[in-house]
Order: structure tokens, then C-alpha cells, then sequence
């Protein structure tokens, strides 16, 4: 992955020097178990510790790749180096193993511990989230559905509902942890016919994985398929937060926004220009995430008991894909921290639009007041509609300007239009006293839309 979206504790699980490192640990930990079988001698396992538990010094690399520019095989260039540091015990090293008995079982330790350092990222992304929860819990806003006014929520439970996500992703990434910290040290096709399986459960046990039970030559893939497919769907949880995000910050909206920081510029050309450049660039990076998925996905289906067409996909998706979404992650939290949030602009946009937010609230009251869903249905649809001519938008003529007649132009000296045509409608007058209805909807609207918020809080924090 590219600098700019890389940090270095995710990078560093990627560099040469700790898959190397993991390579020498899994044959060092393998010779032990054979010694102790009375496989090889004891001498030997520990002259392996001795003299080849050296640091992965940049010289050491460029030395193993030197060997492999010949031999055309990584982990024989990698044993080739170690012998070097070993001598003659080297022999004994990699006794009844194959090659993905190494690489298989190191990519496993390596996403164990990208799994680990995303779960730190998601516990910070939670600690940020829970904190803005409570901060805004009861600050009204307008919800929206197919981006339309709907009925009041609260920008808490926005932050709330965005917790309870990433709660989600968080056991998610606990269980695919689980499931791909797995070992393989079956030797070829994965019969065991020349290393003992006491080997692979001694080498699972150091490196803390579980054996895997049938490995063929490899570790399954369908493994794999599980942790990328995971990463996508929390890189998708980054964007589904992102998009809300910029969507608020929108002109005419301006509810809330990324923090813009002194000097900073929005647009070369128009200096005017604050844009949401943090959230766009999380919502390009989960992209990237998510495009590992189809790929490893593809991977589950290998020729016989192995082939390597997987091999080039996971050296690019392991590292591109942790990298990416640990990036993410922390960028997320960044944002979620120094959000700027303006109450006063949300309660403009919920009060703008002359109370039509009600409009379900007083369906439901007509309908316990002996008047059919129907009819309540549509008479509270014509009272919206005529709200929406009020403010020079006709539903029936939306080509032309608005004509208002003289009850729809009165209204504009109104709040609460939605009541003020209801209270001229002569077929609701013909079913309920409209004395109350004004008394109900002289209550606060507010607090009826928001009065079940402590009882979603208690469900989301406990």
C-alpha cells in the first residue's frame, strides 16, 4: 500500500523481516518437536535456536533474495540463508515439511495479528462513537428516508445506531480471528506420512494457533473467503458513516461537518470551498477494502490438494487490504472526535417544512378517534400536500409555479401549516372536532418523537 494511507505497526506485520522472523519460529518450534520425538538429535534443534535466531537485518534480506533470484523458490532461498548461519545441523531443519507447511501457517500468525491491531482501532472507534453519543443523545434533528423528511430522531441516535454497528464488527473480526488462527504441518498432500501431527499441535500451540484438521497442502481457503469477506463488510460499516456524514455537511443541509482546520483549503479555484474531503476519502478507501472480497472468494476453489493460483491474490490483499482499513479506521475516529455539529441549523431544517413531520402522528390519532386508516389517510395526505404548494412546490404541477388560493397563501403566517389546513379540511371537520387535534399537536412534538431514546441508549450501552 502506498505511504499515504499506511501506518507503520499495520506495515510492519508485512515487511520481509517479521514473515522471515515467523519462518525461523515455525521450523525452530517444528525441530524441537522432532527432537523430542528422537526425530532428529537435541543438539540439532538447539544449534537452530543458537545460531540462526538472528535478527532479519536488511543484509540478511537482500541475501535471501539474491539466492532466490536462482533457485526460483522463496523459502528455499530462506533455508539456504539459514543453513548458512546454522552449518551442519541445517540438515535437519524442515524434516517431512513442505513449503506451505511455512507459508500457510505465517500468513495465518500475520492476520491474527492485523486482526489484533483492528480490533484496537475498533475499540477506539467506539470509545469516540459512545462519546458523541452521549454528548448529542437528546439534540433533535430531522430524520430522513430515501433522503426526504421523514419524523424527528436525534443526532444521538444516529451516533448510537453507527455504535451498535461497529459493536457488530467488532465480534465479527473476534470470530474470523478465531477462525483463521490455524496451523498446518502436515508435510506433502497433508498425509503426515513423514511428520508426526504431535509436530504441527507443538507448533500450533507456540504460535498460538489451533491445528488444522485436514490441511491437504494447504490451509482451506474458505478460511480466507471468511476474514476478507469480514474486512469488506467493516470497511463498508466505514463508509455507511462517511456517506452520512457528507451528506449532512451538504450546503443546504449543514447540520454537521468534518472539522476545517486553520489554513487549511477547500478548492484551488474557489476559496469559499469546505468540503468533506476526509469522509469522500474514507468512502474511496473502503473500495479498496471491499475489492479483496471477490478475489479471495475465488480463492476457496483450488486444484486437488493444492495449486498456488491463491498465492500472488494473498501477497497483494493481505497487506493492501489490513493496511487500508487500519488507515480507515483511524481517520473514522478522527473525524467522529472533532465533528462539528450545529443544533440550531437541525432544528431550522425540522421546523422549515410547517410540522408536516406530524403528519403520521395525526393519522394514528384520527384513526383511535373512530375515523377508517383510509380516510385518516387521505385526509392527512391532502393537508401535506397542500403544505408542500404552501412553500411553492405543487405535488399535481411541479412544471409550473405554485398557484396558491387564499387559505394555502395564508398559511405562511402560520408554524404549524400541517394543523392550519387540516383545521380547513371539510371532511375532517365532518369526523372529529378539530379543537382536538390542536390540542394535541399543541403539545410538545419534540419530546413525543423523542420520549423511547433512553430506552434505545439502554439497549445499545447498557
Amino acid at each position: 500500500m502506498i505511504p499515504r494511507y499506511s501506518r507503520p505497526d499495520m506495515v510492519n506485520i508485512w515487511e520481509p523481516a517479521n514473515k522471515l522472523r515467523i519462518w525461523f519460529e515455525i521450523e525452530a518450534h517444528a525441530c524441537d518437536a522432532l527432537a523430542d520425538l528422537g526425530v532428529i538429535p537435541k543438539n540439532a534443534a538447539k544449534a537452530v535456536w543458537d545460531k540462526g535466531a538472528k535478527e532479519y537485518t536488511p543484509e540478511r534480506i537482500a541475501r535471501i533474495d539474491e539466492i532466490e533470484l536462482e533457485t526460483k523458490h522463496d523459502v528455499i532461498a530462506f533455508l539456504t540463508e539459514l543453513a548458512e548461519h546454522v552449518g551442519d545441523e541445517a540438515r535437519f531443519i524442515h524434516q517431512g515439511m513442505t513449503s506451505s507447511d511455512v507459508l500457510d501457517t505465517c500468513l495465518s500468525v500475520q492476520m491474527m495479528q492485523a486482526a489484533d491491531l483492528l480490533l484496537a482501532d475498533i475499540d477506539d472507534l467506539l470509545v469516540a462513537l459512545k462519546a458523541r453519543a452521549m454528548e448529542t443523545k437528546m439534540m433533535p434533528t430531522i430524520g430522513r428516508s430515501h433522503g426526504i423528511h421523514a419524523e424527528p430522531t436525534t443526532f444521538g441516535l444516529k451516533m448510537a445506531r453507527f455504535y451498535a454497528e461497529f459493536e457488530r464488527n467488532r465480534e465479527r473480526l473476534i470470530a474470523v480471528r478465531k477462525d483463521i488462527a490455524t496451523c498446518a504441518i502436515a508435510g506433502a498432500v497433508g498425509t503426515f506420512a513423514n511428520i508426526d501431527p504431535a509436530v504441527e499441535e507443538h507448533v500450533a500451540k507456540k504460535l498460538g494457533l489451533t491445528p488444522e484438521p485436514v490441511s491437504t497442502q494447504v490451509i482451506p481457503r474458505d478460511r480466507h473467503a471468511h476474514y476478507f469477506a469480514t474486512l469488506g463488510v467493516i470497511a463498508s460499516s466505514v463508509e455507511n458513516v462517511a456517506t452520512e456524514i457528507r451528506h449532512l455537511q451538504r450546503t443546504e443541509v449543514r447540520e454537521a461537518q468534518e472539522y476545517f482546520t486553520p489554513g487549511q483549503k477547500g478548492s484551488s479555484a474557489m476559496p469559499h470551498k469546505r468540503n468533506p474531503i476526509l469522509t469522500e476519502n474514507l468512502t474511496g478507501l473502503a473500495r479498496i477494502v471491499r475489492m479483496a472480497v471477490v478475489p479471495a472468494l475465488e480463492n476457496v476453489a483450488l486444484w486437488h490438494e493444492r495449486d498456488i493460483s491463491h498465492s500472488s491474490v494473498e501477497r497483494m490483499i493481505g497487506p493492501d487490504s489490513t493496511i487500508t482499513l487500519d488507515f480507515a479506521l483511524k481517520r473514522l475516529k478522527s473525524v467522529i472526535e472533532k465533528l462539528v455539529v450545529y443544533p440550531e441549523n437541525m432544528m431550522d431544517q425540522l421546523n422549515n417544512f410547517g410540522g408536516i413531520h406530524d403528519a403520521q402522528r395525526v393519522l394514528l390519532f384520527l384513526t383511535q378517534n373512530d375515523v377508517s386508516r383510509e380516510d385518516a389517510y387521505k385526509i392527512v395526505q391532502r393537508g401535506a400536500m397542500r403544505v408542500w404548494k404552501s412553500f411553492g412546490i405543487d405535488p399535481d404541477n411541479p412544471d409550473v409555479p405554485a398557484q396558491l388560493d387564499a387559505v394555502e397563501k395564508e398559511a405562511s403566517e402560520h408554524d404549524n401549516r400541517l394543523f392550519f389546513f387540516l383545521s380547513h379540511d371539510e371532511g375532517l371537520k365532518k369526523l372529529l372536532d378539530v379543537g382536538a387535534l390542536e390540542k394535541l399537536l399543541n403539545e410538545d412534538s419534540i419530546s413525543y418523537h423523542t420520549k423511547r431514546v433512553d430506552a434505545i441508549f439502554k439497549r445499545v450501552f447498557g
